[in-house]
């Protein structure tokens, strides 16, 4: 299967859409703002974005109140949302918990909470136990069903956006399985402590869950293969985000190498900066096409897709963080203050580098999967 690069005119004007409304909505000097506000987001932006864009709900069906789109549509907007720095919940909320709703199979779980996470009502997020993902370890989580429910107890760090959200899904797994559970965010025997983050733009908390009452979203212990999928579709999603952010970035250092004079030339007309910024349109376009697979594999929901979310997130985002930092750079010694952005796209991508998993588990995950592709075929 052949990854679509060019996006249709529709795409088009759903991009346009969405980039003049952050544009005005998130400029730099209300990321800024917002990074160091209690929040860390406008609630009113929230709002409008569910209300005027829908970009919430772009991939939620219609009967649960949302677009009716699909991924190709929903990656738009996460692109340019890592464009903009855009710091609300978008991420976690539209993504990480809307995917894992959608792939539960679950019509009682996704009746009660999409239509408030298409609509902006509520906002979402997925706390991961230390016994979920690549690099799965003991954990003193527990999950114990009580009372025709379950009940949580335990501590899970590293939970984005989690002191704002109002539906948490925690993934455990244990001798049942995997299991993911929905619990009210704002349930008292929940608590959430902000963790410091070197980008300062995107919220983390470790979650502490003392008796917490959750309702089981599919089946309990049977949610491996659906999780799975979620997961390879929100890895794909954040690599696409690095790509808005990266593009920006050499966007960035090219108008700068322009419009920076020494020795009466322009920067960019020395080889060493024309070199840096060709290396840097390099890593952007090899991280474009990557992205696209997996956006690709995602949307058709296709059989490639957890190798394409593994090359995806293993290279875009330390392509990002390649680019962020040559931008700094080419800026010179201003690359290097805190009034240049340079430096608050250089955090994020170096902090999405971990997010969800390093490069480094998601190259040996890939290379597994080859392994055992070429095992069968031979």
């Amino acid at each position: 299967m052949t990854a679509r690069l060019i996006p249709s005119p529709e795409e088009e004007e759903l991009r346009a859409s969405v980039r003049a409304f952050l544009e005005r909505k998130s400029p730099e000097a209300e990321v800024r703002r917002l990074m160091i506000s209690a929040d860390g987001f406008d609630r009113d932006v929230w709002d409008q974005m569910a209300n005027q864009l829908g970009l919430q709900g772009l991939a939620v069906p219609e009967r649960f109140g949302g677009s009716g789109f699909g991924f190709r549509e929903l990656a738009i907007a996460v692109e340019e949302t890592g464009r903009a720095l855009y710091t609300g919940p978008f991420f976690s909320s539209a993504v990480l918990a809307t995917s894992l709703l959608l792939e539960s199979g679950d019509e009682d779980a996704m009746a009660e909470w999409l239509p408030q996470l298409a609509g902006g009502q509520a906002i979402g997020t997925v706390a991961l136990a230390a016994s979920v993902g690549l690099h799965r370890s003991p954990s003193e989580f527990s999950l114990t069903e009580q009372d025709g429910g379950v009940v949580l107890d335990g501590m899970i760090d590293y939970v984005s956006d989690a002191a704002a959200a109002e539906v948490i899904l925690v993934a455990h797994c244990d001798d049942r399985g995997l299991s993911v559970v929905a619990v009210d965010g704002r349930d008292k025997s929940v608590r959430a402590v902000p963790l410091v983050n070197v980008d300062e733009t995107r919220r983390f908390a470790s979650l502490t869950f003392d008796g917490t009452r959750g309702e089981v979203v599919g089946t309990l212990g049977g949610g491996e293969a659906w999780f799975s999928r979620a997961m390879d579709r929100s890895i794909s999603a954040l690599a696409v985000e690095c790509v808005g952010g990266a593009q920006k970035c050499l966007e960035m250092a090219v108008d700068y190498a322009k419009e920076r004079f020494t020795f009466g030339r322009a920067i960019g007309s020395y080889q060493a900066i024309k070199h840096k910024c060709a290396d840097m349109k390099i890593a952007v376009d090899a991280a474009t096409a990557a992205a696209a697979w997996a956006v690709q594999e995602s949307a058709e929901d296709g059989e490639a897709l957890p190798s394409a979310a593994a090359l995806a997130k293993a290279y875009c985002p330390e392509a990002y963080f390649r680019v962020a930092g040559d931008n700094i750079q080419i800026h010179g010694g201003l690359g290097f203050t805190w009034e240049c952005p340079a430096h608050l796209y250089f955090k994020r991508a170096k902090a999405s580098e971990l997010f969800l998993g390093s490069g480094a588990l998601y190259r040996k995950r890939l290379s597994q999967e080859l392994r055992e592709t070429f095992q069968a075929a031979s």
